[in-house]
């Protein structure tokens, strides 16, 4: 099978998606399933795009999941620790890690995202987690 990109970080025949269905944790950002596996490799292969200034959800699951930066460039809470990210880097987000992706303020930050077919629901932070989270002054400023 081939999809092809087609520009403008669109590929053929494969449709420009709401980041979720509902929620208001988030701000300016699609996704692209472009391939899901099957029984010999049961994965799921998306491709997200955060507008400059955009955000994803502060989660976590009980699922692993792998991101490469494929670009621009922005930032990402992993657990206790803010990183910046570019085009190239590779992410492992364990389970169970509160995560969030923030785009900068002048560029895209597009990523894929592999995940297993069969997963969890994110879970959001309650008041507490966010108070533990927001004891930590670069975190607070962080999450959105």
């Amino acid at each position: 099978m081939l999809i092809r990109h087609t520009g403008n970080y669109n590929w053929d025949d494969v449709p420009v998606l709401v980041y979720k269905e509902q929620g208001i944790c988030f701000k300016d950002i699609t996704r692209q399933v472009l391939l899901t596996g099957d029984s010999e490799l049961p994965c799921q292969l998306r491709y997200f795009e955060v507008a400059p200034g955009g955000h994803s959800t502060l989660e976590h699951h009980q699922h692993v999941h792998f991101v490469v930066i494929f670009r621009g460039e922005g930032d990402v809470l992993l657990g206790d620790r803010i990183y910046h990210v570019q085009e190239k880097d590779v992410i492992e987000i364990p389970a169970h890690i509160w995560h969030q992706f923030k785009a900068t303020a002048n560029v895209p930050l597009g990523f894929l995202c592999l995940v297993n077919t069969e997963r969890d629901k994110p879970i959001l932070p309650t008041e507490d987690d966010l108070k533990l989270l927001q004891k930590d002054p670069a975190i607070a400023a962080f999450i959105r």
